[in-house]
């Protein structure tokens, strides 16, 4: 009997902020690889997800297929602010590396002036394109098969898929199909490797969810969170020191809370999560502190693996 084959390449998700591309690489990985909160823009670094698939049909004995998914920013169509302007460039050159595209629309919100632009923009592309149309629970039949047809239109895609990545209906086809389609040859990652994110800065994505997640509206995205301490106890737990950096002294006294009360739910929420993810338990310690310039430091971009444009 032949030694079974195996495929591996690199898979894009991109698509307009909030279209559930973090939820869909969770979902399709199997564990939680990025964040994911209702704030639109949470995505902000090339996240990278480890997929494994097998694929019996392929070949005398089957195959078995790594499909690393790189889940990208959300791509704005006008990119004001600096951070923006590096988030967009982040995600375009995850697609343009891959060795195929997902376009990922929110079938909720149909074909906007977003989705529009990077359709435009994938026209460039020669790598193989795949459409998911996302949240199908919230939409009726007929409205998505119009949706499949006006966007296929404008550019012709290789399969369209209609799923709803929060609840896991549909994830299976997508992965098998964009596995298929990856190129044969070894594999690119251990085979229990879930993602490529340094756990410090992993760590630190986790912190940033809950901090969206426990103060919804009241928190501009551009919070940031930084691992400043990692060490790992000789009893077998975890102590973390994280920093949250918002820009004036109004957010800190939100993300503060009364009498501490958010910062002490954002890190217990947290706290859980790391523990969870670690295996362990976790020791972690939040401070915050006012940095109105942070969004202009070349460190902050190379810290999060995006490029400081002048």
């Amino acid at each position: 009997m032949s030694e079974q084959r195996t495929r591996a390449g690199f898979a894009a998700i991109v698509g307009a902020p909030n279209a559930g591309k973090s939820t869909l690489v969770n979902a399709l990985v199997g564990s939680k690889v990025s964040i994911v909160s209702p704030k639109v823009q949470t995505t902000r670094m090339r996240v990278i997800g480890i997929a494994m698939t097998d694929l019996p049909n392929d070949g005398p004995d089957g195959s078995r297929a790594q499909v690393v998914l790189v889940d990208t920013p959300g791509i704005f169509r006008i990119a004001k602010r600096r951070l923006e302007r590096a988030m967009v460039a982040a995600a375009w050159q995850g697609a343009d590396d891959a060795d195929l595209v997902a376009l990922v629309v929110d079938a909720e919100r149909g074909l906007g002036p977003e989705t529009a632009a990077i359709i435009e923009r994938l026209k460039d592309q020669k790598a193989p394109r795949f459409l998911i149309l996302n949240k199908i629970d919230l939409v009726a039949r007929e409205k998505l098969l119009s949706l499949t047809a006006e966007i296929n239109a404008r550019l012709p895609f290789e399969r369209t898929f209609m799923v709803s990545a929060l609840k896991q209906d549909g994830v299976k086809d997508i992965l098998t199909t964009l596995a298929a389609a990856l190129p044969a040859g070894p594999f690119l990652y251990p085979e229990d490797q879930a993602a490529d994110l340094p756990l410090r800065l992993l760590a630190a994505e986790v912190t940033r969810e809950q901090v969206f997640l426990q103060l919804h509206q009241e928190l501009p995205y551009e919070a940031a969170v930084e691992t400043e301490k990692w060490e790992d106890r000789p009893d077998g737990s975890t102590r973390i020191e994280q920093t949250i950096h918002v820009q004036r002294e109004g957010q800190r006294a939100i993300v503060l809370g009364k009498g501490g009360s958010k910062i002490k739910q954002i890190g217990a929420r947290a706290r859980h999560e790391l523990s969870q993810m670690l295996e362990r338990p976790v020791h972690l310690f939040l401070h915050v502190k006012v940095s109105e310039r942070w969004a202009d430091d070349p460190a902050h971009y190379r810290a999060i693996g995006l490029d400081y444009e002048p």
